[in-house]
């Protein structure tokens, strides 16, 4: 066998498992301090707003607008790292595939050597 065979091992449940590996790392990542240090901005403008006495019709549309953002952000950068993630974990289990498979190949010539030895002996 090749890499080629190798390659064409990966079964659905090898996908399915690289997907949701890269699932719950992306689901760690998504909030970094990024996203916190915006959140905080936002929180810390509708307070001021609001100690200025600027009314609520035009504070609450401000803090829906950045709720939104915070939310479309880390919705898009965990997209983004669970697409880098799960290529990652797919060209790791292609690589453990195909030295599994050098592996066997390896055996499979040193228990033929073996055999060979021993009905020589005989």
């Amino acid at each position: 066998m090749n890499e080629a065979e190798a390659v064409k091992q990966i079964s659905p449940e090898m996908e399915q498992t690289a997907a949701l590996k890269a699932k719950d790392k992306a689901r760690a990542a998504t909030w970094d301090l990024d996203i916190a240090v915006f959140l905080f901005g936002v929180l810390a403008i509708i307070i001021i707003l609001l100690f200025q006495e600027i009314g609520v019709e035009i504070v609450a549309p401000i803090a829906v607008f950045g709720l939104a953002m915070v939310w479309l952000v880390g919705w898009r950068r965990g997209r983004q790292l669970y697409q880098r993630f799960y290529r990652e974990e797919l060209s790791n289990l292609e690589r453990e595939a195909s030295t599994g498979v050098k592996q066997t190949i390896e055996e499979t010539l040193e228990e033929m050597v073996h055999r060979a030895l021993r009905d020589r002996r005989q």
